[in-house]
C-alpha cells in the first residue's frame, strides 16, 4: 500500500532540510572537535574508543567476559527485570558524554548518545511502550529538563514505538543514589514508584535510563510497573558500569 502523500513530502522534505544543515553546520566531534563522521557529533577516531555493551549478563547487562543467561547474582536473586540491555559500558569516553547531559543540560549530547543507543538496540525485540524513569518534580523543576526523557524521545521516534511519558511517578524525593551503598540505595527507593491509577499499561514495557550501576533504581520502577499490571519489564540503558 503506497504512503500517503502528506506523509511522504513530509519524510522527503525532512531529508533535505538535515542535508541543507549537514552542509551549512558540519558536525563537530564533541569529545576533541574534529570534524563528526557518519553523521554524528563525533570523529571515527573516537567512535572506535566507544566501549560497547556486546557481551554481558541477560538479566542486568553487567559487563562479562562471555555473555551469558545471567550472573551469578542474578541467579541467586533473580530481579524484577525480564531483560536488561546496555548500550555501552560506563567508562572513557562515556564519562565524559552522560554526564555532560545528566549534569549541565548539553543535549546535544544527549543527541548522540541516543544514535548510539538506537545503533545497539534496533535489532532487540520491540516492547509494546517505552518508559522513560521520570525525576521527582522539584528536581525537575530545579534541573528543568529529565535527561531519560530526552534519550528516550529520538528512540521512539526511530523505533516506532509508544512513549508513555507520565504513566510512572516517582512519588517522593530520594537521596542521591551516587552517595550510597549497595543497600542502602534499596531501602532509598521503597516506595518511591507508582503507576497512576488510570494508566493502562500494555503486557511488555521497556524502561529507559541514562546508567545503570547496581540497578536498584530501575528494580524499583519495575516493581511498580508489575504491580500494575505490566506482563514482561525490560530495561534499556545507554551506559552500564562494569
Amino acid at each position: 500500500m503506497p504512503a500517503p502523500v502528506n506523509q511522504t513530502l513530509s519524510a522527503t522534505v525532512d531529508g533535505l532540510l538535515a542535508r541543507l544543515g549537514h552542509l551549512l553546520w558540519p558536525s563537530r566531534c564533541l569529545l576533541c572537535g574534529e570534524t563528526g563522521a557518519d553523521g554524528r557529533d563525533l570523529c571515527r577516531e573516537c567512535a572506535a574508543a566507544l566501549p560497547w555493551n556486546r557481551s554481558a549478563c541477560l538479566r542486568c547487562a553487567l559487563p562479562l567476559p562471555i555473555a551469558a543467561a545471567a550472573c551469578g547474582h542474578c541467579l541467586q536473586r533473580p530481579p524484577p527485570l525480564d531483560r536488561t540491555h546496555a548500550a555501552l559500558v560506563y567508562g572513557f569516553p562515556v564519562d565524559r558524554l552522560l554526564p555532560r547531559l545528566k549534569f549541565h543540560a548539553d543535549l546535544c549530547c544527549g543527541r548522540l548518545l541516543s544514535q548510539l543507543m538506537i545503533e545497539a538496540f534496533i535489532d532487540l525485540p520491540r516492547p509494546q511502550a517505552l518508559i522513560p524513569l521520570p525525576l521527582h518534580r522539584s528536581r525537575l523543576r530545579s534541573r528543568g529538563y529529565d535527561q531519560a526523557l530526552e534519550l528516550a524521545r529520538p528512540l521512539a521516534r526511530a523505533l516506532d514505538l509508544p512513549m508513555l511519558d507520565g504513566v510512572l511517578v516517582r512519588q517522593r524525593r530520594t537521596a542521591p543514589q551516587s552517595r550510597l551503598d549497595a543497600d542502602a540505595r534499596k531501602r532509598n527507593l521503597r516506595g518511591a514508584f507508582a503507576v497512576r491509577p488510570d494508566a493502562a499499561l500494555p503486557a511488555h514495557v521497556v524502561l529507559l535510563d541514562d546508567v545503570m550501576t547496581t540497578g536498584a533504581t530501575l528494580n524499583a520502577a519495575a516493581r511498580a510497573l508489575r504491580r500494575a499490571g505490566a506482563v514482561r519489564v525490560d530495561a534499556w540503558v545507554c551506559a552500564r558500569t562494569p
